[in-house]
């Protein structure tokens, strides 16, 4: 059962290990991810399912971590004592492989090139795990195949979830525009708050459907990092309707964060 999804980014910065204080200029973000964390404290799931861009990623196939466990750390953000240590559901991330095998559909457990957790993975369970942490995860992977097909997997992951009687949450991790400042990172292009502006409009009425019709033109040049994570996720919802509240949205340094909750209305 699909209890609840969340619209999340994964900046490290939001990380006071890493922000070193620059972390509070960005106040809504942190906001918003403690209002994710104690939502999903409320549910008290069997397991997370999330989606994460910096996953191992394919052209054509769609990665579902395999095993029991995963560790990862933030060393790479010079944060090394910031550890992670997980359990994977094992038994959900091979039914989602199973279904995906009956629909002759490109996604598994293969070609894992490496074990560690991802910042995609981690920045979100790091504020997740201060509010609750007995759950299991299911941790999957983008891939460069179409929306539909995204959208199309949403779907077999809900079905392998509803097999087993699951009681999950989704979590779509992906920031939004990364070119939305001149003094930022990646530069300004106009695409990139157009992105934003559009994608938080129709996360924030729940319009799941909508995320297929976006022009791959806007998302190239919008430089945006989470829209396949978010298609996933509402291919999950497919059919089932949600009471959507959206928390926040900040590009304060150029690169949008952006944050939606969705509640299964069977859920309530």
């Amino acid at each position: 059962m699909l209890l609840a999804g969340y619209m999340v980014p994964h900046p490290p910065i939001a990380v006071p290990e890493i922000g070193r204080g620059e972390e509070k200029k960005i106040q809504a973000t942190l906001d918003s991810f403690a209002e994710v964390a104690r939502d999903i404290a409320g549910f008290k799931p069997d397991t997370i399912i999330l989606t994460s861009p910096h996953q191992i990623m394919y052209r054509d196939y769609f990665h579902i971590s395999p095993g029991e466990h995963a560790e990862g750390s933030f060393a790479q953000f010079r944060a090394g004592q910031v550890r992670f240590s997980v359990d994977y559901d094992r038994e959900l991330a091979e039914a989602i492989e199973a279904e995906a095998e009956r629909n002759d559909f490109p996604a598994g457990t293969l070609g894992e090139r490496s074990r560690a957790l991802d910042h995609g993975t981690m920045v979100p369970l790091y504020f997740i795990n201060k509010e609750y942490t007995d759950y299991r995860l299911v941790r999957i992977g983008l891939s460069g195949l179409s929306l539909a097909e995204h959208w199309a997997f949403g779907k077999m992951i809900r079905k392998a979830a509803d097999s087993l009687g699951r009681r999950c949450v989704f979590i779509a991790s992906g920031d939004l525009a990364h070119c939305q400042k001149a003094d930022g990172p990646y530069g300004y292009r106009p695409e990139g708050p157009a992105y934003d502006e559009k994608i938080m409009e129709v996360m924030g009425r729940g319009a799941f459907s909508e995320l297929t019709d976006f022009d791959e033109d806007l998302l190239d040049r919008s430089m945006e990092c989470g829209h396949r994570s978010f298609t996933i996720m509402g291919g999950a919802f497919e059919g089932t309707g949600v009471e959507t509240r959206k928390l926040s949205h900040e590009a304060t340094f150029g690169v949008g964060y952006g944050f939606c909750i969705f509640h299964a209305k069977e859920a309530e």
